[in-house]
């Protein structure tokens, strides 16, 4: 089965991500090298060697440099070094717990990147179609049992989800303010929910915390077992992103605006259950019986309504809890077996997923 899912949109296209390194960055650059595109990299070096983009060689694949998307100009001139054909805006300051420690370089990082993004986008007449990759925690949360639709307010009470409430705004301005009119750069805004996948290696997230557990032969605590998240594969928003980069391309201003990737309505689960379907596909992982004990503000229901996507994008989740949990810890394995051909397990991950 083929990778492509997006009817060849991407082949011999010029495609520049910022946030290249990060983990959803780098599981993109991976699908983009095979449908064709030729990908470019703008990102802050990656913070170790376990993470995706060093462990699956990216670096000698495609064209990458080191650089910080609060440097206006340099991210302007590598835009007009590039030319690109269709730009992903992924770099991001991206925990909660991190938008605490260092409110500043959060609010710097998402608000002035999302505008230094959009400026370089408005200063290259190449680029056809821009999307800033956002997060289900853009919305106001009131804890609602439904899922909230890409007309509801945007807010956040924590400093990370009030950043990216701002950068969905901004979004907003700009297309109204710069991209509405034909001949323009067609621009949306994608948001998704706790994506998990192999790779992952940051700070203070379940799965990477669980993994780096095992790695270390340690326990892992886990915080907030009742919290009921969106998870999902990563390849599950990526498709949507990409399919949305797609109908951007060929049809334009009418898929201008905000767009959910999400999992089913009925997949609604808690840190509880996630860690319990890891120690099934794992038994060996060690967890402290987690209790609730969150101190910091941190939502405790997000749902995401993705009518939307699956009406107007044709697009729709692949993997039901038990496949995204599998998906998720034979990434892990691979990542944590010495001498493993990561890059090739990723494609071939990315393979299976199209199959579905």
């Amino acid at each position: 089965m083929s990778l492509d899912l997006f009817n060849n949109a991407y082949k011999g296209k010029k495609v520049l991500l910022t946030g290249d390194s990060g983990f959803k960055g780098s599981w993109m650059c991976i699908w983009l090298r095979d449908l064709g595109a030729e990908v470019y990299g703008y990102s802050l070096p990656p913070l170790s060697d376990m993470d995706n983009f060093v462990k699956t060689g990216l670096s000698s694949k495609i064209k990458h440099i080191d650089a910080d998307v609060r440097d206006k100009d340099k991210l302007v001139s590598f835009f007009n070094e590039v030319k690109p054909d269709i730009a992903f805006h992924l770099a991001a300051q991206p925990l909660v717990i991190d938008s605490y420690k260092n409110p500043h370089y959060n609010f710097e990082t998402n608000l002035m990147g999302t505008v230094n993004f959009f400026e370089a986008v408005r200063n290259c007449p190449n680029v056809k179609a821009a999307i800033n990759v956002t997060t289900d925690k853009s919305y106001q949360n009131n804890e609602w049992v439904w899922g909230y639709r890409e007309n509801d307010p945007m807010g956040g009470d924590d400093p990370y989800s009030a950043s990216k409430g701002c950068s969905e705004l901004i979004t907003h301005s700009y297309i109204k303010s710069f991209f509405s009119k034909e001949g323009t750069c067609h621009v949306a805004s994608g948001r998704a929910g706790n994506v998990i996948g192999g790779g992952d290696w940051a700070e203070n997230r379940i799965l990477p915390d669980m993994m780096r557990s095992l790695l270390n032969n340690t326990s892992a605590e886990i915080r907030n077992p009742d919290s009921v998240r969106p998870w999902q594969h990563v390849l599950e928003p990526l498709s949507g992103y990409l399919k949305l980069g797609e109908k951007l391309l060929r049809e334009g201003k009418k898929y201008s605006s905000g767009w959910n990737f999400g999992p089913a309505a009925y997949e609604n689960y808690t840190v509880g259950d996630v860690v319990d379907q890891v120690k099934k596909n794992i038994p060996s992982i060690n967890i402290i019986a987690p209790k609730q004990t969150e101190k910091l503000h941190e939502a405790g229901l997000l749902k995401l309504d993705i009518t939307k996507a699956v009406n107007q994008l044709q697009w729709k989740p692949k993997l039901n809890f038990e496949q995204t949990i599998k998906f998720t810890t034979d990434g892990y394995e691979v990542d944590m077996k010495k001498g493993s051909d990561v890059y090739s397990a990723r494609v071939e991950q990315i393979k299976n997923y199209c199959t579905y």
